[in-house]
Formats: C-alpha cells, structure tokens, sequence
C-alpha cells in the first residue's frame, strides 16, 4: 500500500482499467507481495475475486510498467446489504450508529501495490481514479485495525473510521470500517464539504 506523502505516480506506470479476471493470478501475486498471503489464502481469494468481478457494475483499474507487467490493482463495486461483507460489518456499524454508509456507498474491496513500487503514489492514483468514475455519493472499505500506511492513505483522503474491531471470519486480525464523502480530498485542498450525517 502507498504511503499517505507520495506524490504523483512514476511516470514509467501506467494507471487504466484492466481486465481484472484475465489477470487475477497476477493481481494475487501483487496481493500475496502486499499482504502477506499464503498459498491456501490466495487459491480461496482467487475464487472470491472472480465472483465479485461479475457483478455488472464492478470496477476494476491496474498499474502496469512499460512492459506490461501488473504492479499494482483496486476493484469495488456498489454495497449491498445482502453481500457477505455488508452482512458482517451491518451490526457493528449498527452500534455505532453508522450503518445508513452501507446505502449508496462504492465499496473499494481489494486496493494493492507490490512493495517494490510502493511509496511513488500509485495506491492513491488508484483509489482516487476508480472513485472519481463512480456515481455514489460515498465511499466504504475496510482495512486491518492498527496503524500503517494504508491507514494513513485512507485518512489523507477523506476516510473515518465508522467502527473498529471488527472480526471477520477466518481473519487472524481486527478490521476497521472506514468511510468517505465522494470525491475524496487531494493533497492541499480545502475540504468545504459539510460533514457526513451520521448513519
């Protein structure tokens, strides 16, 4: 993941839509480098990606270098509260009075960059692109409960965290849901925007 100073993307990468499905052995392997995965956590991520990747309105964008390799990926598509993630993160944003972010939302699923191109901001250039093209009025995601550089990526651009401690099944860490009024902030500009309601 990118880190919150990065400037713009190298110049030797290029940010566009990619065919996510074609590549998703590719795309894991940016995730496995970003993540940490092992092989048994990446054959059931492969599964779950192309199921997201079927709903007609998934987006999908990819950071290719000049000789076509995939370094880095971010794909969402709009929440429902019938998916599974929506069903887990439902009760916890309940107690704390935020679930109505569940309506209406671009959810970001999975945002990844291999750590050899991390810090050149192709993280931010991904998440900002893919939400700039989206018609919702609001952004969700989740990212695991402690402080890094995805955090701080996601603080830098809007988000706030809507609950954390959240368990997923199956996950050896916390989660943290966080949220984002649409269009997320650019470095140096002034945020007029009137806070989001609450829930």
């Amino acid at each position: 993941m990118a880190a919150p100073a990065e400037g713009p993307p190298a110049p030797d990468t290029e940010i566009g839509p990619v065919d996510l499905a074609a590549r998703v052995d590719e795309a894991l392997n940016v995730q496995a480098a970003a993540f940490g995965l092992s092989q048994d956590e990446i054959d059931v991520r492969r599964h779950i990606v192309l199921r997201h990747l079927e709903h007609p309105r998934a987006r999908a964008l990819g950071a290719t270098t000049p000789d076509g390799r995939l370094v880095g990926f971010v794909y969402g598509l709009p929440n429902d509260r019938t998916q599974w993630w929506s069903t887990v993160v439902e009760p916890c944003l309940r107690a704390s009075g935020t679930d109505g972010w569940l309506d209406d939302s671009f959810v970001i699923t999975e945002l990844h960059v291999h750590p050899d191109h991390q810090q050149r901001g192709i993280g931010r250039t991904l998440i900002t692109t893919i939400t700039d093209a989206v018609d919702h009025p609001r952004s969700i995601l989740s990212a695991i409960d402690r402080d890094s550089p995805a955090r701080a990526l996601y603080r830098s651009l809007g988000y706030r965290d809507l609950a954390r401690q959240v368990v997923f099944p199956s996950a050896p860490l916390p989660y943290a849901v966080m949220g984002a009024s649409l269009p997320l902030l650019r470095p140096g500009r002034m945020d007029f925007r009137p806070p989001a309601p609450p829930g």
